[in-house]
């Protein structure tokens, strides 16, 4: 096997250049725009494109050079330093926002495994100092320039991409497939709870169809989740993502979540969202949720997904949704039958996309035991 050697990131790029994006994004326009990516689309080192911004192209223009091509490593600088994904073919033409910096690799690296590099232990401790300080800081050009990776030879680097990728692949073909299966029972719901809506069902309140179970959760810091990574590793949720993964759970089932401080709103106005099932553990920011007879998870799911939350979101430096106002939120009185018929009628899907879920976390548990094994030495592959 070869031996590793140690660069500094500005020895990886194409002439040594890595730009900031847009400086001022400005706002949605319906014509003659250009799409700009954000931080948030960035996510477990994929590119997301809904909730992309819209800039009009006499702004974007005075940006050309981090227009995308295809093929750059974009890594955030601001609000969640360090996140990295590659940008796929089709979205070439768009640009990035200044809190995204474009990087184009050179051919001394794989690019792709740059980007797993940047998950492992070495870049985060330079990136973030070791420290546990909840104020996430701000990486500079210079300071991401500088960061050291260690890399064995080109063979290897795509030896081990191949293995992570080809994991990768496998959670994301899974993801889509949810995807397919969520939009196929949020077209029942919409034809028998919107476009069938009737006036007569009247009024009430979230409150009146929900359990809350926030007095079980427990915030855990990153070094004590670091002391829970032997055995088996369950997930461990933030506001809006699978956060870290720990040998324990405080919670076994299916549950809604809803970011309750942080995080809690798109652009459009409507909650962050996950649907959990099997075991887990949760942090104090997001809000633990089920439904109670005759609704039930999925159906809740399916209702807060399309529901607008603005009037129930306060603070304006870190917007946060209360348990009060939580409650208050207006829910139809639907029909009892109707959304029996509904939880008939999705059960095979909701069976699906639990099925589906579960292998994701099997994958991801392998795929993050692995990385650090890899990216180290520890574990080699042939190449």
């Amino acid at each position: 096997m070869s031996e590793w050697k140690e660069v500094e990131f500005h020895e990886l790029l194409v002439e040594g250049n890595i730009s900031y994006g847009i400086v001022q994004p400005g706002s949605h326009v319906e014509q003659d725009y250009v799409s700009v990516l954000r931080v948030n689309n960035i996510r477990d080192g994929r590119i997301e494109t809904d909730g992309v911004l819209q800039v009009a192209s006499d702004i974007e223009s005075k940006y050309s050079r981090t227009r995308l091509e295809g093929g750059e490593l974009l890594v955030t600088v601001v609000g969640n330093p360090g996140q990295c994904a590659i940008v796929p073919p089709q979205l070439a033409g768009h640009n990035v926002a200044r809190a995204v910096s474009v990087a184009r690799i050179n051919d001394k690296a794989d690019k792709r495994f740059i980007r797993y590099a940047f998950r492992s232990e070495d870049i985060i401790f330079q990136i973030y100092g070791g420290t546990n300080d909840t104020v996430q800081p701000t990486l500079n050009l210079s300071s991401l320039k500088a960061l050291r990776f260690s890399l064995p030879d080109l063979a290897e680097q795509r030896a081990i991409a191949d293995v992570l990728t080809s994991l990768d692949d496998k959670i994301d073909l899974l993801h889509r497939q949810n995807k397919t299966l969520e939009a196929m029972a949020e077209t029942l719901f919409r034809q028998w709870f919107v476009e069938e809506a009737c006036e007569d069902w009247g009024n009430g309140q979230l409150g009146d169809i929900i359990e809350i179970h926030d007095g079980k959760r427990i915030p855990l810091s990153k070094m004590e989740r670091d002391k829970r990574k032997d055995g088996v590793l369950y997930p461990y949720y933030g506001a809006a993502k699978v956060m870290d993964h720990i040998n324990d759970y405080i919670f076994d089932g299916e549950y809604v979540l809803m970011g309750e401080d942080g995080t809690v709103r798109t652009d459009d106005g409507l909650p962050i969202l996950q649907y959990t099932a099997g075991k887990f553990w949760v942090n104090n920011h997001a809000h633990v949720l089920s439904a109670k007879p005759p609704y039930n998870n999925f159906f809740l799911w399916k209702y807060l997904s399309r529901t607008n939350v603005d009037e129930i979101v306060t603070g304006a430096v870190q917007p946060k949704i209360n348990q009060r106002n939580l409650k208050s939120l207006a829910v139809p009185k639907y029909p009892v039958r109707r959304v029996e018929y509904f939880n008939q009628a999705t059960a095979p899907l909701r069976s699906r996309i639990s099925q589906n879920d579960r292998s994701i976390q099997t994958l991801e548990k392998l795929r993050d035991t692995l990385l650090p094994k890899l990216m180290s030495g520890d574990v080699k592959v042939a190449s």
